[in-house]
C-alpha cells in the first residue's frame, strides 16, 4: 500500500454543498464527543467551506466571525447586520448562527461554534491555496 497516495474523498464538493448544515449544528454543537460532533467538524465543516468558498468568502472574514462568536456569543453574532461581507454569504451564515441560538448550553455552544467557524475558515483558505497552486505554507506548489 502506498501511504503517499492521496485519500479519495467520500463526498464530492457538490454532495457536501447539499448537506443541511443547520441540522448538523443543532445536533453537533452541544453534543458530547462522538458521531454528531464528528459529523459537524468533518463533513459539516467541509460543506460550509465549500459553500462559503463558492460565494467568494475570504477566510479571514470567517475567522473574524469565529472570534466574534467566541467573544460575544451566537445570539449577538446572529444579530449582526452583516456577519460576513458578501450579502449571499451573510444570509447563509446568519441561518447557521441562528440554528445555534436555539440550543441550551449557551457558553458551550458559543465556544464550539467559534471553534467550528475557525475550522471552516481554515478549510476555505486551504481550498483557495490549492486552487492558486500554492502549498499549504504559501510556497509555490511543485
Amino acid at each position: 500500500m502506498n501511504d503517499d497516495a492521496p485519500h479519495s474523498p467520500d463526498r464530492t464538493d457538490d454532495e457536501l454543498a447539499r448537506l443541511d448544515i443547520t441540522v448538523l449544528l443543532r445536533y453537533g454543537l452541544t453534543a458530547d464527543p462522538g458521531p454528531r460532533r464528528t459529523a459537524l467538524f468533518g463533513d459539516g465543516a467541509a460543506a460550509a467551506a465549500v459553500i462559503l468558498d463558492r460565494l467568494g468568502t475570504e477566510p479571514r472574514s470567517v475567522a473574524f466571525l469565529a472570534d466574534t462568536v467566541r467573544a460575544g456569543g451566537l445570539a449577538r453574532a446572529a444579530e449582526l447586520p452583516e456577519p460576513l461581507p458578501r450579502r449571499d454569504a451573510a444570509v447563509v451564515v446568519r441561518e447557521w448562527l441562528r440554528a445555534g441560538t436555539e440550543l441550551t448550553g449557551e457558553v458551550t455552544a458559543d465556544d464550539t461554534a467559534g471553534t467550528w467557524l475557525r475550522a471552516v475558515a481554515t478549510l476555505v483558505e486551504l481550498k483557495q491555496r490549492i486552487r492558486a497552486g500554492r502549498d499549504v505554507d504559501g510556497a509555490p506548489g511543485s
